[in-house]
């Protein structure tokens, strides 16, 4: 499928999801083939997210009005339209993580480069913060290395995440105040923009504390965030088999406060022959029972990468090890629990075909390879998520009619669900909740409790945590039958 040729940026509203759109099961499908003599985009290098309208939000790295990539959304259906093109560069738009969007329903993203600052560390600027609406209004919040040595940081690599406090947190890769030199930071900004910068890595020799951080946060339910670093930690090197030895470690995992005060709780390659993983990836998801789960992209038993969960204490376990055998997925990217526990996620090598796969990854370690990618319908996936239909849904960088990139889905048998955004809250806090067909709700209870609600579009419920709620599911009846939230909805003190 292909867009009709426009001559300037479109910011064109997505209509409203109305129906559930069903994939067959077990069976991957593309749902668009990018094209790069379009304005639709080409390569797209990030993952997607669900919007309150109902469409997924998505970016590419080139193609557009200008040649230098777009801002998208596409329904279930396949349906495509860009929402912004990003201005001629060099550089052009690297958006290497999903959009995420907030409580005042805006989208929010970083930008690796570009942003028109950087002094004279980036050609053309060391990434960005910024806003865009979902019709398409793009805001820069933050251009970072606007200070001197790029003490603000540069080169944002990770997305973003809304806090219960409303600010929005994420990570550098580059940059800090370190004396040792630019190795990333920890910052905080408001959805107005005011940035700041609450750490920066390698405050020792050898980067004990980390350094390089490329994945987003996550915020455990006492507030604080966890995260993890490329490299650093306090093994000093990184000797994974066949890989050459790479200075300041093997990564990381670290909790941080709000505040800014951070606590290495995990260096890896802290077992012989990297056997824990090296060098993790996409950073963390916290899953329903309190624990984290990421990947790593070296180490482990073949040194194609692992997957491993963490407790908040910081007590690693190795659950699975990838191969790069022929067929064996590797290299994987980061992974997110769905609505029936498992772990899902998507591999950019091996498969049938060895070029990446979608696999699934129970709490306990046992992995099933999903569907591989032929090319025909892409190549190295990139991201992974659930709408609230329960398919899943991605995009892949290479592949598909013109091997520009696709848009994917497959459905897993899941059934649909509702969000809440965010999934955390007090007493009377304002939440959004995101679903399918929701018309006509009948009811929404937290956890037994009832609550007032006002339904804005078939996709799109406000309400408020009702008093003497407590921590479990959001139920959302609609005359289609009861709808719940995919995680327990946590009521804070």
């Amino acid at each position: 499928m292909k867009q009709i040729w426009r001559t300037r940026t479109l910011a064109v509203p997505v209509l409203c999801i109305l129906t559930t759109i069903a994939l067959p099961a077990q069976t991957l499908i593309t749902l668009f083939s990018f094209d790069p003599s379009s304005t639709v985009g080409a390569n797209p290098l990030a993952g997607l997210v669900q919007a309150t309208n109902g469409a997924l939000y998505g970016s590419t790295e080139y193609g557009g009005a200008n040649n230098c990539g777009t801002i998208f959304a596409i329904t279930p259906r396949g349906a495509l339209t860009t929402v912004y093109s990003f201005p001629s560069g060099p550089p052009c738009n690297n958006l290497s993580s999903a959009l995420v969007q907030a409580a005042n329903g805006d989208l929010y993203g970083t930008r690796q480069y570009g942003g028109g600052e950087g002094l004279s560390y980036c050609f053309g600027g060391c990434g960005a913060v910024f806003k865009i609406t979902l019709s398409g209004s793009l805001t820069t919040l933050h251009s970072f290395c606007s200070q001197i040595e790029c003490d603000d940081g540069m080169i944002p690599q990770g997305g973003l995440v809304q806090a219960a406090n409303g600010d929005l947190y994420g990570t550098t890769w580059g940059g800090g105040a370190s004396i040792y030199g630019t190795y990333g930071t920890v910052f905080s900004i408001t959805p107005s923009g005011t940035l700041t910068t609450l750490y920066s890595f390698c405050l020792e020799s050898g980067c004990p504390d980390g350094s390089g951080p490329s994945g987003s946060l996550e915020q455990a339910t006492n507030g604080d965030f966890y995260g993890t670093t490329d490299n650093g930690g306090a093994l000093g090197f990184c000797p994974p088999q066949g890989v050459p030895t790479q200075p300041q470690g093997c990564g990381t995992v670290f909790t941080i406060t709000p505040s800014g005060t951070l606590t290495t709780l995990y260096s890896f390659c802290a077992q012989s022959g990297c056997a824990d993983g090296a060098l993790p990836s996409g950073g963390l998801v916290r899953a329903a029972d309190g624990d984290f789960y990421g990947t790593t992209s070296s180490g482990g038993a073949a040194n194609s990468g692992t997957v491993f969960r963490i407790t908040p204490s910081g007590t690693l376990t190795t659950l699975y090890s990838f191969c790069s055998q022929s067929g064996c997925p590797h290299g994987a990217g980061g992974l997110f629990e769905a609505t029936d526990g498992n772990f899902y996620g998507t591999a950019d090598g091996g498969g049938a075909s060895g070029l990446g796969t979608v696999f699934r990854i129970t709490p306990a370690g046992a992995l099933t390879t999903l569907d591989s990618f032929n090319g025909t319908n892409g190549s190295r996936p990139e991201g992974l998520a659930q709408a609230t239909n329960g398919d899943l849904y991605g995009t892949t960088e290479l592949g598909g009619a013109d091997d520009h990139g696709t848009v994917f889905g497959l459905s897993v048998g899941l059934e649909p669900f509702v969000e809440t955004q965010p999934n955390f809250g007090t007493v009377g806090a304002p939440i959004t909740i995101l679903g399918t067909d929701l018309t006509g709700a009948i009811s929404v209870s937290f956890s037994g409790t009832p609550a007032a609600f006002d339904v804005v579009s078939p996709t799109y419920i406000r309400t408020t945590v009702p008093a003497g709620a407590t921590t479990g599911k959001v139920a959302v009846t609609t005359p289609g039958g009861t709808l719940f939230s995919g995680a327990p909805f946590l009521v804070l003190p």
